[in-house]
């Protein structure tokens, strides 16, 4: 069987190469990957240049969802792998691609941690809650915990949502529902029981 041999590279758009073999369009590729995988004209587009475009296409694609995802919230290494997976990304591709991004700062566990932490104690959540959400999002353990142990301590933050609503049976079930542990309402169901026998 004859080797296709690349007879012209001709831009179609901005960073996009219509190949052509044997005087045939073949198909549109990113410029980029038409650099990766050493295509040029009057050379042949042999099995070890296919599989070097092929590379660098599954490369360019894994990148393209990274950014996509990346540009509309922060992720984890987990979650991001997580999407990368669910593309049909190739293992040895997204844990690249993963790599690639926590080198460029655009994934960061910790800053993932500590914020998403803070963004949950402010809209009232427990340290159970906030426990579940980052371990549900890939961070580890040992973050979480640190992001949890950075927060205004649960019981402070219970005392304010109970002078926000008021000390009652509802703002006790309340507080128990968004993740509240049992030592931060304590004091309230004791304050409850008091009132009641007071």
């Amino acid at each position: 069987m004859d080797v296709p041999v690349v007879t012209a590279l001709r831009a179609r758009g901005p960073g996009r190469v219509a190949v052509e073999l044997d005087g045939e369009t073949w198909r549109v590729v990113p410029l980029e990957a038409v650099y990766g995988a050493g295509l040029v004209v009057g050379g042949p587009l042999d099995r070890t240049r296919a599989r070097a475009l092929g590379r660098e296409l599954r490369r360019l694609g894994a990148q393209a969802v990274a950014r996509r995802a990346l540009r509309t919230r922060d992720h984890t290494a987990a979650s991001l792998e997580q999407r990368l997976a669910a593309r049909g990304t190739p293992a040895t591709v997204r844990r690249d691609t993963v790599e690639a991004a926590q080198r460029a700062g655009l994934v960061d566990d910790r800053r993932f941690a500590m914020q998403r932490a803070e963004q949950l104690a402010c809209r009232g959540s427990g340290d159970l809650l906030i426990g579940d959400d980052l371990a549900r999002q890939g961070v580890p353990p040992e973050l979480a915990r640190l992001a949890i142990d950075a927060l205004e301590p649960e019981a402070a933050r219970a005392d304010t949502i109970v002078a926000e609503r008021g000390l009652s049976p509802k703002t006790a079930r309340y507080l128990a529902s968004r993740g509240f542990s049992e030592v931060a309402l304590e004091s309230i169901v004791a304050n409850l029981v008091a009132d009641e026998l007071g």
